[in-house]
C-alpha cells in the first residue's frame, strides 16, 4: 500500500539513501551536513512510502518572492527506479500541490537540470513552464 506523509524531522537522515541515488558522487558525510544545515531553515521533506519502506521523497520549501508570492519549492524529487513508471510520482505531486495550497501557496516554482529530458518532461506534464535559467557561482 502506497502512502504519502510528511517525514519528521527527527526522521530525515532516512532520505540519505534516496539522495544517493540522485548523485552518488556526494559523500555521505556531507549529506549528513547539509541536512543539519537545511533542517533549521525550514526544510520539511514528503516521503512515499510501500508499507514501510521509503520509495521516494521530495523536499519542499516554502518561500515568499515579489515577482510570485507564496510557493512551495520542491526540491530534490525522485521516485526509486523499481517504482518509476506507475503513477506514484503524479500522486506525490498532487499531494505536495494540496498541501502547499493547505499552507497558503498560490505556485510552485522548481529548478531541473536541462540535461534531465525525463524530469523536464514530467513537469512539463504537471503544468511547470520554463521561465528562466538556473545559475551558480561556487565560492
Amino acid at each position: 500500500m502506497i502512502n504519502i506523509q510528511l517525514i519528521p524531522k527527527e526522521s530525515l537522515g532516512s532520505i540519505i539513501p534516496m539522495l544517493r541515488i540522485l548523485d552518488p558522487n556526494i559523500p555521505e558525510k556531507i549529506l549528513f551536513e547539509r541536512l543539519d544545515a537545511m533542517k533549521v531553515n525550514n526544510y520539511e521533506c514528503v516521503g512515499v512510502y510501500d508499507n514501510n519502506k521509503l520509495i521516494g521523497i521530495s523536499g519542499l520549501w516554502f518561500l515568499a518572492k515579489y515577482y510570485v508570492g507564496k510557493h512551495v519549492e520542491p526540491d530534490n524529487v525522485i521516485i526509486h527506479p523499481d517504482y518509476q513508471s506507475q503513477g506514484i510520482g503524479d500522486r506525490l505531486m498532487e499531494w505536495i500541490f494540496e498541501y502547499a495550497k493547505s499552507k497558503g501557496c498560490i505556485a510552485s516554482e522548481l529548478n531541473c537540470y536541462v540535461s534531465n529530458k525525463r524530469g523536464v518532461k514530467f513537469w512539463e506534464r504537471h503544468g511547470y513552464k520554463t521561465i528562466g535559467y538556473h545559475m551558480q557561482k561556487k565560492f
